[in-house]
């Protein structure tokens, strides 16, 4: 055709899995790829529109309706023939440049990029945080978490190189249920910090962030046996806590005044 073509990856391109191509392939790169045939069916329609854009515009169609379609077909034999008859295709791609970074996906990243990329996707997600971008936040940590429990699916349990990368996760953990906790997902709390606690049972953030959590789903007992906890553990946050225990006291007077009077004068 005399000039490469474009891909402008992430929008909604119609034979896609060029686009998954193009992001296993390096610079100057250049490989052959079988596809099946139920991933290609567009492909004689962007095949025609590729050729087409290099005819005069006079000798251009640029309308191909149905009947059209089922009587003269889309103005290509080999095209006309692909479309009654699918196959497998064959393509030669070549990489010649790459004009902007496009981000891959986790699964096309070797080890070692995972394990990089992990203090990079916390300090976004810190930044975030700080401008209090919440959501945006929880999603960068979420990721690094990502990266990690896919590393430790590779090692044992118990041994050296997985406890190094639970001790990386278990701080994710933790600032992620804090993005929960914020935006009021208070089970996912729970569920996080317990996950931490199964590994540092005196962790006195995830106590406290649980604890927290445990007011917000109302589990009042849990609350205050997560919190006494944390007050025993660091004396400097009994203010805190005995605050936080006061209001259990009071929710609850409040609703047992409400379920007395809702019940009042009902016979069971």
């Amino acid at each position: 055709m005399g000039k490469p073509m474009e891909l402008i990856l992430g929008k909604k391109f119609k034979l896609e899995v060029w686009e998954a191509i193009i992001q296993t392939m390096s610079l100057n790169e250049v490989s052959q790829f079988t596809v099946d045939k139920s991933l290609v069916a567009s492909y004689p329609f962007v095949s025609k529109t590729l050729r087409d854009s290099f005819k005069p515009k006079e000798h251009r169609n640029h309308h191909c309706c149905g009947v059209t379609l089922q009587t003269e077909g889309i103005g290509y034999d080999d095209l006309n023939h692909l479309m009654r008859v699918p196959c497998d295709l064959e393509f030669v791609m070549e990489l010649l440049s790459v004009e902007d970074e496009y981000k891959r996906e986790s699964w096309q990243l070797s080890e070692e990029e995972k394990a990089d990329s992990v203090p990079r996707l916390r300090e976004e997600g810190n930044e975030l945080f700080r401008k209090g971008l919440c959501q945006e936040a929880s999603e960068k940590y979420s990721e690094a978490i990502g990266m990690l429990e896919h590393l430790m699916l590779k090692e044992k349990p118990g041994d050296q190189e997985w406890n190094v990368l639970n001790a990386q996760k278990l701080p994710l953990l933790l600032n992620f249920a804090q993005c929960r906790l914020n935006q009021g997902e208070y089970y996912a709390v729970i569920e996080h910090c317990s996950t931490v606690l199964e590994s540092e049972p005196d962790s006195v953030k995830a106590l406290f962030r649980r604890g927290k959590a445990h007011i917000g789903a109302w589990n009042p007992n849990e609350a205050r046996k997560d919190l006494q906890r944390v007050a025993q553990l660091q004396p400097n946050l009994a203010q805190a806590v005995a605050a936080d225990l006061k209001k259990i006291d009071e929710e609850e007077r409040k609703r047992d005044a409400q379920d007395k009077a809702k019940f009042a004068g009902k016979l069971f």
